[in-house]
C-alpha cells in the first residue's frame, strides 16, 4: 500500500492505465503484479508492505 504524503504520484499497476494519486490518497499495489511509479512533480510517499505470517 502506498500513501501519498505530499504532491502527486503517477502509478501504473499491471496492464491498467496510469493513475494520478494526489496527497492524502492511497493506492494498493498487489503482490506479484508488475507496477511502475512516475513523478510528474516532486512527491513523498509512505510505503507499507504486509506479508503473510510464516
Amino acid at each position: 500500500m502506498v500513501q501519498v504524503l505530499d504532491g502527486i504520484g503517477e502509478f501504473t499497476v499491471g496492464d491498467q492505465a496510469p493513475v494520478a494519486v494526489p496527497k492524502g490518497r492511497t493506492i494498493v499495489l498487489p503482490a506479484n503484479v508488475p507496477h511502475a511509479v512516475d513523478a510528474p512533480q516532486d512527491f513523498k510517499i509512505l510505503l507499507t508492505v504486509v506479508r503473510p505470517a510464516k
